[in-house]
């Protein structure tokens, strides 16, 4: 059965996926994996979820029928351009065409991978920072020179436009627009349904030399959880050093190997992220957060989670907030889908999603 977007539930948000022919199937079930699929433990409507297209397509060797047209695409609040296969082949002109509309619209527009193709012929990525595949980066610098294309990273959020590398980092990028919308202990759900890693931060490098320990023996093969059941421990480098039993300039490269990003960055990603947690399924106060965070006070807690997510804990909380429901359920009440970024916008702080690309 065709759903129609008038018929959907008034407290949902609409998501369109943006699709034609020559697209990549993989990124196109993946975002249609984690919009499409609401995860047991989250109740309450959850994402609705359209497929925009002109007429039956062909997808390598699958066949999608789109609910919708193209001319759809203006009506929804998120829209996703999955991967286009041949980026030496113009994108066709009425999905460019449709995409911009959107945009103009006051829809979020993401590329996934090679997508960023599409978006940048729509003209949405100039003067903006923003990423592909790094197969692909050259070739987007040199065809749109006005956008500044970073090769390094896993997702850049501009706003109102998201761009991610390929593959893996398309799930990123999916999570972090679900983490703006529903906040991070609806977006851990999401990820451990899918098995997925919760969270990499979108100035994660997209290519490390070792994506994870390679055997039990690895130097960092018990360090990581060994932080992650400490992190209300005011830990240093040196302790990690320590406890991994070689020098923090060893731990150092070791890390950046394995991790793609250093030690203490890595560490306070993870303290701002049980920070997140804590302020949406808890009543503890910003102190108590602090210590169970291994922050120490308030003020350092407030200093790194404003620089890190955009907002202070307090906005923080006002807008992803969550209760325990029937048989432990996380309900999270958002109190607007945009009100973190609006928030910030008037602080001057900002707005570029709630995990910052370096």
């Amino acid at each position: 059965m065709i759903r129609t977007l008038p018929d959907m539930h008034p407290d949902a948000h609409a998501v369109a996926l943006a699709v034609t022919g020559g697209m990549l199937h993989f990124e196109l079930s993946l975002a249609h994996e984690v919009f499409g699929a609401r995860p047991a433990t989250v109740p309450g409507p959850w994402y609705d979820l359209v497929v925009c297209g002109q007429g039956d397509l062909r997808l390598d060797r699958f066949r999608l029928e789109p609910d919708h047209g193209l001319d759809h695409l203006p009506r929804a609040r998120t829209v996703i351009v999955p991967g286009w296969a041949d980026v030496d082949v113009d994108p066709p002109a009425d999905l460019v065409d449709a995409v911009r509309a959107a945009h103009e619209a006051g829809a979020r527009v993401a590329s996934l991978c090679t997508g960023a193709f599409v978006l940048a012929a729509a003209g949405l990525l100039d003067g903006k920072r923003a990423t592909t595949h790094w197969a692909h980066t050259e070739a987007l610098a040199a065809r749109y020179p006005r956008v500044e294309v970073d090769p390094d990273v896993l997702y850049v959020d501009s706003g109102s436009v998201l761009t991610s590398a390929g593959k893996a980092a398309a799930m990123d990028l999916c999570l972090h627009l679900v983490r703006l919308d529903r906040g991070s202990a609806v977006a851990n759900a999401v990820a451990r349904r899918l098995v997925v890693p919760p969270h990499r931060d979108g100035g994660q490098a997209q290519f490390v030399t070792t994506p994870v320990p390679s055997a039990d023996d690895h130097p960092l093969a018990g360090l990581l959880s060994w932080v992650l059941a400490r992190l209300d421990r005011p830990l240093t480098v040196a302790d990690l050093a320590r406890q991994a039993r070689m020098s923090p300039r060893h731990l150092g490269r070791h890390f950046r190997s394995v991790t793609g990003t250093t030690p203490l960055r890595w560490l306070l990603t993870q303290r701002v992220r049980h920070a997140q947690e804590l302020l949406e399924t808890t009543d503890d106060s910003v102190d108590a957060i602090a210590e169970a965070t291994g922050m120490g006070t308030a003020t350092t807690l407030r200093r790194h989670f404003n620089r890190t997510v955009g907002v202070p804990p307090d906005t923080y909380r006002r807008t992803f907030r969550s209760r325990i429901g029937p048989g432990g359920a996380q309900i999270t009440a958002v109190s607007s889908v945009t009100s973190t970024r609006t928030e910030a916008r008037s602080m001057n702080l900002p707005s570029s999603g709630l995990t910052r690309s370096r």
